[in-house]
């Protein structure tokens, strides 16, 4: 046993572990997803060298963009990682009832989603829901169980009048009920500060007593001192790129949270040389992305205001530029921040990052709150996608629902059965149980990819 020391305290050594984050939040914050499979596999049987605690490459955005905009399969990415990860488990995001999209998904086809992410390879699913409502990830994690894979379970840690210490720690009480293996604490904006890390992750361990695992974004600026302050609260993993991909609104580098460790208790012993190598390729890979590069590079403190997470940032820049509003973007910034209230402060994950960013928008460019409300808006005040975590405004819920009441139920209860219904509709482009689920997830993009994928 070695130990370090500090004028008040003798620590006994408790190395950290380091997840890659690259191939899923990395590109998803800084190049709008938009690396293809076969860029990242070359790095891999290196990546695999590293000694990571997992990787994480595939959910959130990846499947989405890989069908609509690469030509990917994005199963088959899954496949090839496999391959050439031998020693790393991968590691997916997985938004409970939402799996991969972005609305409530019939619980049968949550439970075949994950049958066949595990088949394929995924070895640990990341689960959360955007509301923070536990009972929308109870089918997906059965499953994750049921299939003999690990379940781990995300808290997406907002800050507002209704967000409570307590709170965060009865969701990680209800999520080891569930029988998750460790609980994440994600900063998803970048917003907190290293006194609230440390808060709840001692609340957490003390109270639930699981592994506690870190993630923030830097585009506040106190993403390193947060990983320190979570790392000496009890955190056992945090979460990184190498730093050809970090910062702004990506993750901390590894090299130099690495570096930091050393000479501490905490040292992951990682090999620094090793890295250096791996960053030399993401360098090459951020010249050859670089016209999906997110321009917020920097610390923008705003984020503190509006909490947009670093996944985000990038998308909506690209859809305001697309637009020819990107000099509204601050505008828009300062809408998210009413929106976010008049919501009841949904956690700014997804998908409700994309629901209160598009209604902020809609809000700027037609001049007028709330004239259009999206359909999606529209899907979530009548309680369609859980509960919230705050009251939404009243107008807003005169708006939508007249004299009825809103939806007490856990969502998915009250969607049918679509499995079968998929496989029915996809049987004239659909080969396997994989080409079925692609076109049940995104019934509009499958047929088409589907089409080319097999000419």
């Amino acid at each position: 046993m070695f130990f370090w020391k500090t004028a008040k305290e003798t620590v006994p050594e408790r190395p950290i572990r380091i997840s890659s984050v690259e191939w899923r939040d990395g590109q998803q914050s800084l190049l709008a997803t938009r690396i293809r499979t076969q860029d990242m596999l070359p790095i891999l049987p290196k990546m695999d060298e590293v000694g990571y605690e997992c990787m994480e490459m595939w959910g959130g955005a990846t499947f989405d963009v890989a069908i609509r905009y690469l030509g990917d399969d994005p199963w088959e990415r899954v496949r090839e990682f496999k391959k050439l990860c031998k020693k790393t488990p991968l590691r997916m995001l997985l938004r409970g009832q939402n799996l991969i999209g972005y609305k409530q998904y019939p619980d049968d086809v949550v439970e075949k989603f994950v049958e066949l992410a595990a088949k394929a390879g995924i070895d640990k699913f990341l689960v959360f829901d955007g509301l923070n409502d536990v009972r929308n990830t109870e089918t997906a994690i059965k499953a994750v169980l049921k299939n003999g894979k690990t379940a781990e379970a995300n808290i997406c840690y907002t800050i507002s009048p209704v967000h409570t210490l307590e709170k965060y720690v009865q969701m990680a009480k209800d999520y080891a009920a569930l029988g998750v293996k460790v609980i994440h604490v994600e900063d998803m904006a970048g917003m907190m500060n290293p006194k609230q890390v440390s808060d709840v992750i001692r609340a957490i361990r003390k109270e639930v007593g699981l592994p506690v695992h870190f993630h923030a974004h830097c585009i506040g600026g106190m993403a390193d001192i947060c990983y320190w302050e979570a790392i000496k609260a009890g955190a056992c993993t945090v979460d990184c790129d190498v730093s050809a991909l970090s910062l702004g609104p990506a993750h901390p580098p590894v090299e130099s949270i690495v570096t930091c460790l050393k000479g501490t208790g905490f040292d992951p012993h990682l090999d620094m040389d090793l890295l250096a190598e791996i960053n030399d390729y993401f360098m090459k890979l951020r010249e050859k992305y670089k016209e999906f590069a997110s321009k917020r590079t920097g610390v923008d403190i705003s984020v503190l205001k509006h909490q947009i997470p670093g996944g985000m940032l990038s998308n909506l820049e690209s859809q305001l530029k697309g637009m020819n509003a990107e000099n509204r973007i601050n505008e828009v910034f300062e809408e998210v921040h009413k929106v976010h209230k008049d919501f009841g402060y949904p956690p700014l994950a997804t998908p409700f990052a994309q629901m209160v960013g598009a209604q902020a928008t809609i809000n700027v460019l037609t001049g007028q709150r709330y004239k259009m409300i999206s359909n999606e808006s529209k899907t979530y005040i009548r309680g369609m996608y859980g509960r919230p975590a705050g009251e939404i405004a009243p107008e807003l819920k005169a708006a939508v629902l007249g004299n009825d009441k809103m939806i007490t139920e856990r969502p998915g209860s009250l969607i049918a059965p679509g499995w079968e219904k998929a496989k029915a509709e996809a049987a004239g482009f659909a080969r396997t149980e994989e080409d079925v689920m692609t076109y049940a997830l995104f019934p509009e993009l499958a047929p088409a990819f589907l089409q080319k994928k097999y000419q």
